[in-house]
């Protein structure tokens, strides 16, 4: 390891911040101790439910066996035979006890007007387990926010749009902003690929509307960071020409098993920020070019690699760019609704990429499964990967 030197820059003055050393290094900071994220994707969606037609019910409010006690969080339980059935010895533990023994740090979190009423379920969940909460905003992705209708997508040049996008933020740090478990503020999700909204034909406005946003969270929070959540490196140059008031560059990155490549070098030369990766990971279904137990050793070894990427680019290792401050597992657990058959798992291939097998598997990139779908939303079924991450991340 290298010594760092001395800190010359502080990206704030609250109790989260990032701080950068002569060296060039990068870390984020949580109360002047350096915190390096280790992040989970946590979207626990009961099998049968799916936001296409409506029937996704929010995680944080729903009470499956109406005893009163949140399901996902607190009463799943680990199938551990493998047999789809609940046995004297596979007690209720909950997820959040899962992630707290894998070395889960911080969840990434959604806004949507519903988690205002969830203040103290997440403060409940942060006295338990001590995780932070990186709260995202779609910021017209999808049109979430924008008040633009699907069909015609968010307009980074539209006045209207942009004044229900800055108030839909702002709702959202007002309604947060004091929590003890909010980590930082993350805007978009991967916009810059497009999807009902303008982002990828005038990235130049929407970098700059993203920090004219930024600039807003700040004047209300100046106590936790502002990062985009962008697609990859796409107009990672024009993001570091307008968008200089945002504190970090995050991304959803698929490349391979590897690791990341040229991603940290790309964003310290073309921002100068610090950088984390808000998605990465792998499917345990690898097609006909692999049964199910070598697809699992497959998703394992894949977040290995990436893992180990994450934390050799970050503060102090020599061979690295020095400005990762951690990564995002993508995910927790099957969304059996990603190929719009919410009862069904899908084997089938989505489109090719960086994967064991060769192809995306979009229903299969939990580090949990939920066996044959009639325990959900309780049943859990640990595949490798889990218990990778339990020697990774409490090493």
């Amino acid at each position: 390891m290298m010594a760092l030197g001395k800190p010359v820059y502080y990206s704030g003055q609250g109790q989260v911040r990032f701080v950068k050393y002569e060296s060039g290094h990068w870390q984020l900071l949580v109360d002047n101790r350096p915190f390096l994220i280790k992040g989970m994707s946590y979207m626990p969606t009961k099998v049968g439910q799916s936001p296409d037609d409506g029937t996704l019910v929010d995680w944080m409010q729903e009470d499956d066996g109406h005893d009163g006690v949140i399901t996902a969080p607190y009463e799943a339980w680990v199938d551990k035979y493998g047999d789809n059935k609940r046995h004297a010895d596979e007690p209720a533990v909950g997820d959040f006890a899962l992630m707290k023994e894998m070395g889960v740090n911080t969840l990434r979190i959604y806004y949507q007007t519903y988690l205002k009423s969830d203040k103290a379920f997440l403060e409940k969940m942060y006295r338990g387990y001590g995780f932070r909460v990186a709260m995202s905003n779609f910021l017209g992705k999808y049109a979430i926010g924008s008040g633009a209708k699907w069909s015609e997508g968010t307009d980074y040049e539209n006045p209207v749009h942009q004044k229900n996008m800055m108030e839909y933020v702002r709702q959202m740090v007002n309604e947060f902003k004091d929590e003890p478990y909010i980590l930082m503020w993350i805007l978009g999700n991967e916009n810059n690929y497009g999807v009902a909204s303008n982002a990828d034909k005038k990235p130049a406005a929407y970098y700059k509307f993203v920090n004219e946003v930024a600039k807003m969270i700040k004047s209300i929070d100046p106590n936790h960071p502002v990062a985009i959540c962008n697609g990859d490196t796409l107009f990672v140059d024009k993001f570091g020409k307008y968008a200089p008031d945002v504190d970090a560059f995050g991304a959803n990155v698929y490349r391979g098993d590897y690791g990341f490549g040229s991603f940290w070098d790309q964003v310290a030369q073309q921002t100068g920020k610090p950088a984390f990766i808000t998605e990465y990971g792998a499917p345990s279904w690898g097609g006909v070019t692999m049964d199910y137990q070598e697809a699992q050793q497959a998703q394992a070894d894949y977040h290995k690699g990436n893992w180990l990427d994450i934390l050799y680019n970050s503060a102090g290792y020599e061979e690295g760019a020095g400005n990762s401050v951690g990564g995002m597992a993508f995910e927790w657990l099957d969304e059996w609704w990603k190929d719009y058959s919410p009862s069904l798992h899908d084997t089938k291939a989505d489109a090719v990429g960086p994967f064991p097998g060769g192809y995306y598997f979009e229903e299969w990139f939990g580090i949990f499964g939920q066996g044959d779908g009639s325990q959900s939303p309780y049943l859990r079924e640990p595949r490798k990967v889990y218990y990778t991450y339990k020697e990774l991340w409490n090493s």
